[in-house]
């Protein structure tokens, strides 16, 4: 169902509506929108392409979220019908983008609205199956953009899954009441503990590449041998069979960890989650409201956050606004998510996945910033509070989606900037930055979250990453912080890439911008993917490093997309043909 709002309508006018669509008339609907640009339009512009992101329990379609004391049960229920855009059937609980949104949301919630919670129970709510995977026909009929985006957020909200066990407390137990394929095996994948429905028919199975001539695209194959061990001849085996593997030998192979009689599945479930939801937890958490936005097709503005679109130029600027108070611990829970950091977080989440979805030609992402860096910094330093960790933990995931994001960074520390402390990884971040040397007040400043609390996929702090062949430079940095750092110091300790003066700014700035978009999009992506995680693999830079080489090249291969390909033809009874030759 889609709701369009036009602010500005003549009743005189003919206007139909397309066929397909049902409109509403209702203020109060709650629903998904897609909202058409039709003039008029100020505060609530989207292209037609549009997703949003925002969402909230009573609005989810496809899971059910239920709290009990120290254990929460997260149940996927999939509207069939529920699907973004026309075309498809999300049948067998197989899932679009629109159902990893609502996942997110709950993932969140859990960490910020209910931190009493310590295990979290994964299941279905239909008969006889977990989840069928992500759904083909939605693939099939998807731009390249539009699935390597759903493959990148679906394993982003899959580490938050992980993030959560080892840094909340938060554990994820997986009870598998049915068949999980493809994406819903990887689902589980992402879980602690994994229990399997031991009923003869249950399985778990990766069939991409049988099926599909695709991969297990959201980090299915890296966890099966990095994560639970499996060996590698068997996991050979699970990807090229179809069927998956049912009870004792999904079991002996390390694939599931427990088979329970389908009867006792969810009480047993339950068993395991009070066992390890741990030890005394907060009471209560703070509530996540809708996030303010006004969107329209050159901004996108927040209370502490502005995105100005120029389309020509392709260009994102990115302006970031430090608060207007130093930073009060006893005043945190009670401004909840109103709390400058928290607020500013979801805020540039949401943007970041706002251009990333729905603005792919957008190529060039500036980032500046606004205010006073001392006060920015003050919010560093918040104790051990569970909130405050939350907040930090939330800070390095977006920082991560950030580093993620297939768009050119440019970092640019002006007069007026407040690039300190956790704001300061903005600029470490930039695949270039510029600060202008200048006798204004133009300053960097380091505090101690730039050494650990933030750190990359691949392990290490941005500091480190930088400086991974001068470990001196990470000291000498260290030795900087809380100090106001103008552009001659913050050059000499390597912190920025360069430091034009007053008559050479704006023309080095203005060429570095040009030149971006003068490159071709598809090296630029493998370039800055290859230059941005270097240091030490770990799961997640080889989850993502893979997923943009293979699912750019995979999805794009006629093998699985072209007019004979098996994405192509995957339900309708015709051989799909393939290139035999290897690559």
């Amino acid at each position: 169902n889609v709701f369009f709002w036009m602010d500005s309508f003549d009743p005189h006018e003919p206007w139909d509506p397309p066929a397909e669509f049902d409109v509403y008339n209702d203020p109060d609907y709650k629903g998904p929108r897609l909202v058409l640009p039709m003039g008029g339009m100020a505060a609530d512009w989207a292209s037609p392409a549009e997703i949003d992101f925002r969402t909230s329990p009573e609005q989810y379609r496809h899971w059910q979220l239920y709290i009990d004391g120290s254990v929460a049960k997260l149940s996927l229920d999939v509207h069939e019908d529920g699907g973004l855009v026309p075309g498809y059937e999300l049948k067998l609980n197989s899932y679009d983008l629109g159902v990893d949104i609502e996942l997110y949301d709950a993932l969140q919630r859990l960490r910020f609205e209910h931190p009493e919670v310590g295990a979290v129970v994964l299941t279905s709510a239909k008969d006889k199956v977990f989840c069928a995977g992500a759904n083909i026909r939605m693939l099939g009929q998807s731009s390249h953009a539009a699935k390597v985006n759903f493959c990148k957020f679906t394993n982003e909200t899959r580490c938050a899954m992980e993030d959560a066990s080892e840094n909340s407390g938060q554990v994820y137990i997986a009870a598998l009441n049915g068949t999980a394929s493809g994406g819903g095996y990887e689902l589980a994948l992402a879980c602690d503990h994994i229990m399997l429905a031991d009923d003869g028919a249950s399985a778990v199975s990766l069939p991409e590449l049988p099926l599909l001539a695709v991969l297990p695209g959201t980090g299915g194959l890296t966890r099966l041998v990095d994560k639970r061990k499996v060996r590698r001849d068997r996991a050979d085996f699970l990807c090229t069979t179809a069927e998956g593997l049912r009870g004792k030998r999904a079991l002996e192979w390390g694939l599931v960890d427990e088979l329970v009689k389908p009867t006792q599945l969810l009480q047993v479930a339950r068993e395991r989650a009070v066992e390890r939801a741990g030890e005394a937890r907060p009471e209560r958490g703070i509530a996540l409201p809708p996030l303010a936005r006004t969107l329209t097709p050159d901004v996108i503005a927040y209370p502490h956050l502005s995105v100005i679109i120029e389309r020509e130029a392709r260009v994102a600027r990115f302006t970031l606004h430090s608060p207007d108070h130093a930073a009060d611990i006893e005043a945190m829970h009670e401004e909840g998510a109103n709390f400058w950091p928290l607020a500013l977080a979801r805020a540039l989440d949401d943007a970041i996945l706002h251009l990333r979805t729905s603005r792919p030609e957008i190529g060039t992402w500036v980032l500046n910033s606004r205010g006073d860096g001392k006060l920015a910094e003050s919010y560093d330093d918040l104790g051990d509070d569970w909130l405050a960790r939350e907040i930090r933990l939330y800070w390095k995931r977006v920082l991560k989606r950030l580093d993620l994001s297939s768009r050119s960074l440019i970092a640019l520390v002006e007069p007026g900037s407040c690039f300190a402390g956790t704001l300061a990884e903005i600029v470490l971040a930039a695949d270039r930055s510029y600060m202008l040397d200048s006798d204004d007040d133009v300053s960097l400043r380091l505090s101690k979250a730039n050494f650990g609390a933030l750190a990359m996929s691949n392990g290490l702090s941005r500091l480190e990453t930088r400086f991974l062949g001068e470990p001196e430079a990470v000291e000498r940095a260290r030795k900087a912080v809380g100090k106001d750092l103008d552009a001659f110091a913050a050059e000499e300790i390597g912190l920025i890439t360069f430091a034009p003066d007053d008559i050479d700014w704006e023309d080095e700035v203005r060429l570095a911008i040009e030149e971006r978009a003068s490159f071709s999009p598809d090296a630029l992506t493998g370039m800055e993917a290859s230059l941005r995680f270097a240091g030490p693999e770990t799961m997640e830079t080889k989850i993502f490093g893979r997923l943009t080489a293979w699912q750019n090249w995979i999805f794009q291969r006629p093998n699985a997309v072209g007019e004979r390909g098996a994405l192509t033809l995957f339900g309708s009874g015709e051989r799909s043909e393939y290139d035999i030759k290897r690559v």
